[in-house]
């Protein structure tokens, strides 16, 4: 047996499911299995069969699904005060699932068990073992999910053991210390979990840790220094409250600092993979600050910090971005070094010179569009074309000549804005009107109805994304406005942004850069 073996435990379907914005369909959840089978997942929480017939009917559709690696779980409790076993709904329906293994929650701190469930402390250690025992009679391999346990051991030590004693002589194979509340620190639960691996040597302690105090990854590294061999968490820390252990920062760390192994290592390459495919399927972005899989996890801004990091990589990267997926990023801004600024548009021109008179230019010129107003870290198309200006490679699509705009109040038939475009290309001119939603949506369609006649290809052009930031609140209603577009064709997507004080002008500069790209990719 691999001694250095650290077996994870995953709840994104079901803790995390009770995070705030967060809900599954059947489909998604599978997705989400298959994502966590494939990246080699140990145990993967399914759900409550009991919560729902809707649960109960994916149970049972689950009892087909062929995994490589990973073990279905089903969620329930022990059994209700003053029912037997055999009679209670709730273990039933863990029968009923069809699952090798099965979780149940069971309450550990004395004060819960008085106040909450209004049982005697005999009885609800009583409701424990026997609803372990009963699912072990019936073949379930028993994760027993002590609940509030480290405010329970603060409380009352010597009761929130014999909670556990009595899972553990039920035939319990795992014991789950739960820090329901997300208050511990590190060091206790460093000193609770040893207490519990000195006392039942021959079980699985594993640790389950809540985030509410910031500290759920760390707790969890110390439970896991103290003799925990089983991490349970959400991949990316969905759960209620301020969420649970994030299982994949959990395990990088372990796996990649401390020499466990918590998956097959081959798989850690596809770790940021999975992570962007939960997220996604979640409908949820991932903060782009998240330690390894975020987007700016690698992403460097200062001149000094990108011009270490491209000569000595460990300089401003704790680990090979690579290893697990994920990439380095260069942002641009008026503090971006001329190394960060190449290393953005080698790429794009694979002549320019790192060294040559271009990139000053492309440097204060990046500094002086900053002073403007303009940033470029979310719009590299728009920085794309202003060098290419710089270069003196640019290529104009079209001239405008001028645009209209007039709003019209009451809205007729949906429509609240016309637009009225003259443009000309390669000496022909041309007009075109259109309605919108809006006064950017009609100067949208009218751009589009005078170029198509000359470049078709726009019709495959779709804007996406449409954001709006005043720089200057103090200014009111004068205030300078930034303007992002986000575009995209079957192929690709870019942003592009335009700055003015008149919102129609920084969205018309915008609007010009993506077409311009769109058609600057073409040639």
């Amino acid at each position: 047996m691999n001694e250095k073996k650290l077996f994870t435990f995953d709840s994104t379907l079901r803790d995390g499911a009770q995070g705030a914005n967060i809900s599954f369909s059947v489909e998604d959840k599978l997705r989400v299995i298959q994502t966590l089978d494939a990246l080699g997942i140990d145990f993967i929480e399914a759900g409550n069969p009991f919560s729902n017939p809707a649960e109960a009917q994916f149970f049972q559709r689950l009892s087909g699904l062929k995994l490589q690696h990973a073990q279905i779980v089903a969620f329930g409790s022990t059994r209700r005060k003053g029912i037997p076993p055999e009679e209670d709904a709730n273990l039933a329906s863990l029968l009923a699932a069809g699952t090798k293994y099965v979780a149940i929650f069971g309450k550990s701190h004395i004060r819960h068990v008085t106040d909450v469930l209004k049982a005697a402390p005999e009885e609800n250690l009583a409701m424990i073992g026997e609803s372990v025992r009963f699912l072990t009679e019936h073949g379930k391999n028993v994760v027993f999910d002590a609940e509030h346990f480290f405010d329970g051991y603060k409380a009352d030590a010597d009761y929130a053991m014999r909670a556990l004693a009595a899972a553990a002589q039920a035939g319990a194979e795992v014991l789950c210390l739960c820090d329901t509340n997300g208050g511990i620190f590190p060091d206790e639960a460093y000193e609770i979990t040893k207490a519990v691996c000195d006392a039942f040597p021959a079980k699985t302690v594993a640790i389950h840790c809540h985030n509410d105090g910031g500290l759920a990854v760390a707790s969890s590294i110390e439970a896991v220094r103290a003799g925990a061999r089983q991490l349970q968490g959400t991949f990316l820390g969905f759960g209620e409250r301020c969420g649970n252990t994030n299982l994949c920062t959990l395990l990088c760390n372990l796996q990649l600092k401390r020499g466990w192994e918590c998956i097959p290592p081959e798989h850690l390459k596809d770790i940021y993979e999975a992570a962007m495919t939960i997220a996604e399927t979640a409908n949820a972005a991932i903060p782009a600050n998240s330690p390894y899989v975020g987007m700016n996890a690698f992403a460097h801004k200062a001149g000094m910090h990108a011009d270490g990091v491209l000569k000595y990589s460990s300089s401003f990267e704790h680990i090979d971005p690579e290893t697990i997926g994920n990439k380095r990023k260069f942002l641009l801004s008026e503090i971006s070094g001329k190394s960060a600024i190449y290393e953005k548009l080698k790429n794009y021109f694979p002549s320019l010179d790192r060294g040559g008179k271009e990139m000053g230019a492309i440097a204060n010129a990046l500094k002086e569009r900053a002073l403007a107003g303009y940033q470029y870290e979310a719009a590299e198309a728009s920085f794309v074309l202003l060098v290419k200006k710089i270069l003196g490679q640019y290529k104009n699509s079209f001239d405008l000549i001028n645009y209209k705009i007039i709003n019209e109040q009451p809205a007729i038939e949906g429509k609240v804005a016309s637009a009225i475009v003259k443009i000309r290309v390669n000496g022909i001119t041309k007009i075109a009107a259109s309605d919108g939603e809006g006064p950017v949506h009609a100067m949208d369609l009218a751009l589009r109805a005078a170029l198509a006649d000359f470049y078709p290809e726009i019709a495959r052009v779709t804007l996406t994304d449409f954001k709006v930031r005043v720089l200057d609140s103090g200014k009111a209603t004068a205030a300078k406005v930034r303007v992002l577009i986000t575009s995209a064709d079957s192929a690709d997507s870019w942003t592009t942004v335009g700055v003015s004080e008149d919102v129609i002008e920084a969205s018309w500069f915008a609007l010009t850069d993506s077409i311009d790209y769109a058609l600057m990719k073409r040639r």
